[in-house]
């Protein structure tokens, strides 16, 4: 397929990393669209009302909250012992924001895990039903900057080493139900910077961007206390996939631009007009989550069908009208 992909002017690269540090958790969606703040406010209250739901994959879904996993969220198949074709694979997620809300994006997870997934957040319950009460946020170190974050990607890593320990402790509910060479990592605006940063680690099999790109080099970092850098890009050794919220979506210029940036291993990019908020809060993950889940089929587990999604001429995303795709050496 052929690319059209234009550069981030500097002054987008800057709001672009803006929108992914400031408020890229659930509250982020009317900064984006000027909404106003009874719709803000009406969206929180239906989302901190919503329940749980199982998804819709083959594995009903629920969150774990685990004592010997603190200060993180797994999101795992109800039934541990339901036979899964080539064991569990793993997506460790970080949260839109940097922020420790492990529950920001619960319907995109439950729905990856109800398709034969662990999938692991770092924090707590800060949104939802029964959420804690939420953190203050520090006060910025400096003028024009962020809150300083408050996860950061050792803590995807973290998780990760938990889950293959588990996987080998013969009284663990999860030993020998993990596959090690099914690890994915993804992650919403500042928490896909995350997974970029966490994408060079050698036992990421792939990894799934969504609403992010990192910075242009020479404009203003506003985050504290992490940083990516471009060069980070060349690190990926695996297939990657950025999920963007179209034109409306502000960190679709940096997200673009990694894009056209990234040439040494197989790249995709499926924009949907949704903007930066993506369709986390919707029903089971919304629309994103379904393209989500066949990559992870694709990538991990070697589904044929799930690739149709994303190659050849007349692939599904290729024809669906919501979207606009692009790809290179897949």
């Amino acid at each position: 397929m052929e690319t059209n992909v234009r550069p981030a002017p500097l002054r987008y690269a800057f709001l672009g990393l803006s929108a992914v540090l400031a408020g890229c958790s659930h509250a982020d969606k009317p900064a984006i669209h000027g909404a106003p703040s009874e719709a803000r406010a009406a969206s929180d209250a239906a989302f901190a009302v919503a329940p749980d739901a199982p998804g819709t994959g083959p594995y009903p879904a629920m969150r774990d909250v685990r004592p010997d996993l603190p200060d993180h969220i797994v999101y795992r198949p109800q039934d541990l012992d339901a036979p899964v074709a080539g064991k569990l694979g793993v997506v460790l997620w970080g949260n839109g924001g940097c922020s420790a809300d492990a529950t920001s994006a619960r319907f995109h997870l439950l729905e990856i895990a109800s398709h034969g997934y662990i999938a692991i957040a770092p924090g707590k319950a800060y949104s939802g039903p029964g959420a804690l009460p939420a953190p203050p946020r520090e006060a910025p170190t400096r003028e024009g900057a962020f809150p300083p974050v408050q996860t950061l990607p050792a803590d995807l890593l973290s998780e990760l080493d938990w889950i293959l320990a588990e996987n080998q402790r013969a009284d663990s509910p999860f030993y020998g139900r993990i596959d090690p060479k099914k690890v994915a990592v993804a992650g919403h605006s500042c928490g896909g910077l995350q997974a970029i940063s966490v994408a060079s680690d050698p036992r990421i099999a792939t990894a799934i961007v969504h609403n992010s790109g990192v910075l242009d080099p020479s404009a203003f970092n506003p985050i504290t206390g992490f940083s990516v850098a471009k060069e980070a890009l060349n690190r990926i050794h695996t297939p990657v996939l950025y999920i963007l919220g179209g034109e409306s979506d502000i960190a679709y210029p940096n997200g673009m631009d990694d894009f056209a940036r990234i040439d040494h291993v197989p790249v995709a990019v499926a924009n949907l007009d949704v903007g930066h908020s993506g369709t986390f809060r919707d029903p089971n993950g919304g629309k994103v989550a379904p393209v989500a889940v066949q990559w992870l089929e694709w990538q991990l587990r070697g589904n044929e069908a799930a690739s149709r999604w994303f190659v050849g001429a007349d692939c599904g995303l290729c024809r669906a009208p919501e979207w606009t795709y692009d790809a290179k050496g897949l």
